[in-house]
């Protein structure tokens, strides 16, 4: 999957915002021409998803000519706008007509109050779900993203509510990670995020919906335990053609900001090259730190040691943050290796790992 932070300029003021984002955009970005050839990259090095992020996407007036142009290049691109007045009824009409397989909405609280908090900007909330029911009404596939930084039982249930009511395919749940605005959260304490992937596990065996994280890979650890497939583990059903395989920062992921810089994701702010200068093949490939991220033998501490590091990995972001290490121990997670507390068993631990590599 390649991240494209289109650019860096958007008109909401999110608390734990990674691009620590500004209303003007950058008369550095990429430009139309560049993004049509990086577009063009992609599809040669055998991605089949793009997705188009920001700041907010919705700032460039050459929007919907990017998605068309990675439609025509045979990507499945993806779109995460900001929920401001520029998502209009004719841009998402404009953006399902050029390709786009799947919009996705931030919703952080189920009640606006909460929401808006979050986002700096009274009536985000109600513009979110006004998007979300206009892009179902029009047939465009929807995901809601949520970013958490604390476990609140009441809170993921009402919140499963409102993606249930939204007749969304895949509620994403990011576990925040202290860089950018965020930088002075501390990470969510082991076993409040333990406590909070059961509750997403046992939410996902019976929604209407996929459920995913994002910055808590350790959900594919908590699913093998209590034996699931897989398919399951991997996130197929959401239908815009995710990896086969579990995937991690700069491990089946790849993040290009918004003036070419290439990072193994966007919340591991590493720039490992330019797209304007060594090209995104080139570094994804053979950067060492890529390569070194893509090897789970060389995790270091708990990580390092741990039976579920192929399949779970840890969040190299959240290593990074915590130490300055992408390659140490993720801070956030509970599980003690060689310690199979639940149902799994340390061979099928490396049997399944092997399996998901």
């Amino acid at each position: 999957m390649v991240f494209w932070e289109t650019t860096r300029a958007c008109d909401l003021v999110c608390q734990h915002c990674r691009a620590c984002a500004v209303p003007a955009r950058n008369p550095r970005e990429l430009s139309t021409e560049e993004g049509f050839a990086l577009l063009d990259e992609i599809a040669a090095m055998g991605t089949k998803l793009v997705v188009l992020t920001g700041g907010d996407p919705a700032k460039r007036e050459d929007l919907v000519a990017l998605v068309r142009h990675g439609t025509r290049a045979n990507l499945r691109m993806a779109l995460t706008p900001s929920a401001t007045p520029l998502v209009t009824p004719a841009l998402m009409e404009a953006l399902k007509a050029a390709g786009l397989v799947r919009l996705a909405i931030s919703i952080d609280s189920s009640a606006a109050q909460g929401h808006d908090a979050m986002r700096g900007v009274p009536g985000a909330f109600d513009r979110s779900l006004e998007i979300l029911r206009f892009a179902r009404s029009i047939g465009l596939s929807t995901q809601v993203n949520t970013s958490v930084s604390a476990y609140e039982p009441a809170e993921i249930d009402a919140l499963a509510a409102l993606v249930g009511s939204l007749g969304v395919e895949l509620f994403s749940v990011f576990v925040i990670v202290p860089t950018g605005r965020a930088l002075l959260q501390p990470p969510m304490d082991p076993l409040e995020l333990e406590r909070l992937l059961e509750h997403l596990a046992t939410l996902a065996e019976r929604a209407p919906f996929d459920v995913k994280t994002t910055a808590a890979p350790h959900f594919r650890r908590v699913l093998l335990q209590r034996k699931h497939r897989r398919h399951d583990i991997v996130g197929l059903k959401d239908g815009i053609g995710r990896a086969l395989r579990g995937i991690n920062d700069g491990q089946g992921i790849v993040f290009v900001s918004h003036v070419g810089e290439i990072s193994p994701s966007g919340f591991l702010p590493v720039e490992c090259g330019n797209v304007r200068l060594e090209g995104l093949t080139r570094v994804y490939r053979d950067n060492p730190l890529f390569r070194a991220l893509r090897d789970p033998d060389q995790y270091e501490g708990k990580c390092g040691a741990c039976e579920f590091r192929k399949v779970c990995g840890g969040s190299r972001a959240r290593a990074y943050a915590s130490c300055g290490n992408a390659l140490g121990s993720d801070p956030a997670c509970a599980y003690q290796p060689g310690r199979l507390d639940h149902t799994a068993s340390a061979m099928e631990a490396a049997s399944a790992a092997d399996a998901v590599d």
